[in-house]
């Protein structure tokens, strides 16, 4: 029996899961994070209030309560069973790193003891030449440092009996350039805190503080670990780069929402403990539309605990599916005929009074700070599409974006037919007093019980990339498996730089003589005649619309090595390092580093592709072979006429043919790839291997793949097919 039908004959005989009760969620959120409440209990009252001034305002914390808060971090953490210490931090390789060190050290004597000061609670050493550095950082140029980031509170995380202490850092290289997603997020929030709060005391003077807010989705697969260890290209690439469609896949539209499968709703509540004892505030579970695919989401949080959160559950839900025989997929496009998977980033901004910026209220038309801000979060991303554009590129999402599942390449803004009329309202009556706008009921005629609802003042439209949902935006284009950090990064600075204009731009008619409330108004009127062909309410994964967007004027960028250009563009460079966020060399050497991810992915997919026609494929087709030889050769020797082994011989050739097709471009896909090695210049590169490898022969490649894996008999086939990787469970 092959490994294949082995492991098919292990799902189906499994054991019955056995039904575990979690503990209440409020029982053990937040057990495991040294939250603020902890600290008032192991901090002294002038360090406790040190460490909230930090986390509030950002004001520096020096030596000696640096050396007060480790001592009783260390003794919250041994409590907790602790032994070990991290500074843990998200490099640019898109995961997380941590490097353990024992509390445990050596007095001069030689006495044994437990030790944590302060110095290595605020700064670590780790090696920072093996990290993606884009050019910044030599091989013999090795030295980075981590940097306690006190808004991120220490958690301790618990692995195969092991607790460890982790302290959310930043990472930074010995010249001072930033070498992680934390570094710049942080610099970008303070920016829009600046502005935001400039613009906020037009209306509030009470307004101190702006906060960014961000509520990620995060979509996934999920299948058995079993027949992904027996498929080489889900091990290696994520996805797969082979599978015929099954014959059901997701057409009857029967997966979402639908019952969750028993094993899967295990795993769930086993992460979900994991996630509250670290203060995740996970609220909402769900079937996705793919077969196999699901959804997790958490409460809004502050946008750099909202990235700190997601990164760590991602980690979280690939250990926990271990413990369960199963693995996780956040690839963008595991599998080809079905959805791929997203991470909407639910984004708005709230100030210290209690304001959401973009909630518009009963009445929009007269809630002019709402106004403000959400035109100004239109005008931004009319301004810098192609750079929003860069910031969700990358080799998985290329497969997703625009595949009729999710939001295309051309970057565009739904608000919804209320408020475009809102906005064609501003801008043809400047100064004008607006009605009151009556509340809009929805009255549902289905039971008596169910109460009258306050109509929502947009609908929803899934096949935007930026939509304004209620009171926040979605920014839909985010792929899966990307941190939330380098889309938050781009929008909470270009937001920044858009207000700061605004308050110039008002500053001006206000000193022409105009009221406050009019130079706003008449502001508002310049940025939608200059932005309102952003907007865009119609069906995003239409034909109509790529035309629509092109006589706009709007960019349409499908693949990932051209729409990263955008990083390094002179307006981009400029607003950058006006906001303080990056450096000219530091984004040049993000955008090094992003081309050599592309390259590198591409290649192993490459590589994979060869291997699998190989050594899988081409030899399942030569056994079909052999045995429909054997046959017709037993019908000759019988006598049979031609006639009657006719369907034989038909097979016989297609799969020839298929084999033939498929040898010849594997090797030709191995010649492509050594020509595009050769080139030097990276950027040459990535478009190359874009072109002349991916576009050329992968698809044709898969295509006669999955045509002999549907000709050739299901015995002799070794790789775990589609209906088995998503419906088997």
């Amino acid at each position: 029996m092959s490994i294949r039908f082995s492991l098919i004959n292990s799902i189906l005989n499994k054991e019955e899961q056995k039904s575990v009760t979690s503990p209440k969620a409020t029982a053990i959120f937040g057990e495991n994070v040294f939250t603020l409440k902890t600290a008032r209990e192991y901090l002294s009252d002038d360090m406790y209030k040190s460490l909230c001034g930090s986390i509030k305002s950002g004001k520096k914390i020096d030596r000696n309560a640096a050396n007060q808060i480790a001592i009783g971090l260390k003794a919250w953490a041994e409590s907790k069973g602790v032994t070990h210490y991290t500074h843990w931090f998200q490099p640019l390789t898109g995961t997380t790193a941590e490097k353990h060190d024992s509390f445990f050290t050596l007095k001069s004597d030689g006495t044994p003891i437990e030790e944590f000061d302060g110095a290595t609670l605020v700064q670590q050493e780790p090696d920072a030449s093996s990290f993606p550095n884009g050019g910044l950082r030599t091989t013999f140029e090795a030295r980075g440092y981590t940097a306690w980031d006190p808004s991120s509170p220490a958690f301790i995380m618990e692995i195969g009996g092991s607790n460890t202490l982790c302290i959310p850092t930043i990472f930074i290289s010995y010249t001072g350039e930033s070498l992680d997603y934390k570094a710049p997020l942080l610099k970008a929030l303070d920016a829009l805190n600046k502005s935001a709060v400039d613009v906020c005391n037009y209306f509030d003077k009470n307004i101190t503080r702006v906060t960014a807010t961000l509520g990620w989705e995060q979509e996934y697969f999920i299948i058995d670990e079993g027949l992904a260890n027996a498929r080489p290209d889900i091990i290696q690439c994520g996805r797969t780069v082979f599978g015929a469609s099954p014959a059901k896949g997701q057409q009857l539209e029967d997966h979402y929402f639908g019952s969750i499968p028993e094993r899967v709703l295990a795993f769930m509540k086993d992460f979900e403990v994991e996630a509250y004892k670290l203060g995740i505030p996970l609220r909402t579970r769900h079937n996705e539309v793919a077969p196999g695919q699901f959804e997790c989401a958490p409460i809004f949080e502050e946008v750099s605990i909202a990235v700190d959160h997601n990164t760590l559950l991602m980690d979280v839900m690939e250990r926990v599916s271990y413990r369960h025989n199963l693995r996780v997929l956040l690839h963008e496009k595991p599998f080809a005929g079905i959805n791929g998977s997203g991470k909407h980033n639910n984004w708005s901004m709230s100030t210290d009074t209690g304001i959401n910026l973009l909630a518009p209220g009963k009445t929009p038309k007269t809630n002019l700070m709402f106004l403000t801000f959400f035109i100004n979060a239109i005008k931004a991303v009319h301004d810098y599409a192609d750079l929003l554009r860069a910031a969700i590129a990358n080799a998985g999402n290329e497969h997703r974006l625009g595949a009729s599942e999710a939001p295309p390449a051309i970057v565009s803004v739904f608000i919804g037919e209320y408020l475009n009329k809102v906005l064609d309202e501003i801008e043809a009556r400047v100064g004008e007093k607006f009605d009151e706008q009556d509340e809009a009921i929805l009255k549902l005629d289905i039971h008596k019980s169910i109460p009258e609802l306050l109509l929502d003042n947009t609908d929803r439209n899934r096949t935007s990339p930026f939509a304004f949902t209620g009171n926040k935006f979605e920014f839909r284009a985010v792929g899966a498996s990307a941190t939330c950090a380098n889309a938050m990064t781009v929008l909470n600075t270009i937001m920044a730089e858009t207000l700061a204009n605004f308050k110039v731009d008002v500053d001006k008619f206000i000193e022409k003589g105009e009221k406050k409330e009019i130079a706003i108004m008449q502001t508002l009127q310049k940025y939608i005649t200059e932005s309102k062909k952003i907007l865009f309410d119609g069906d995003g994964y239409s034909e109509a619309w790529h035309h629509e967007a092109e006589r706009r004027g709007l960019t349409n960028i499908p693949t990932a090595p051209l729409a990263l250009d955008a990083m390094v563009d002179k307006k981009t460079l400029h607003l950058f390092k006006k906001n303080n966020v990056f450096t000219h060399s530091e984004l040049e050497a993000r955008h090094e580093i992003e081309l050599e991810k592309y390259i590198k992915k591409i290649q192993i997919e490459a590589r994979v592709m060869g291997d699998l026609a190989l050594n899988h494929i081409i030899p399942a087709a030569i056994n079909y072979q052999n045995k429909l030889l054997t046959n017709i050769n037993g019908l000759k020797t019988l006598g049979f006429k031609e006639a009657d082994y006719a369907g034989q011989l038909a097979i016989l050739k297609d799969v020839s043919k298929h084999l033939q097709f498929i040898y010849e471009q594997t090797n030709a896909l191995v010649e492509a790839r050594k020509i595009v090695n050769k080139i030097e210049d990276t950027r040459t590169k990535a478009i190359a291997y874009c072109s002349q490898v991916k576009e050329t022969y992968f698809n044709k490649l898969r295509y006669h793949v999955d045509k002999l894996e549907r000709l050739v008999n299901d015995d002799d086939w070794t790789l775990p097919k589609y209906r088995e990787l998503l419906f088997l469970k």
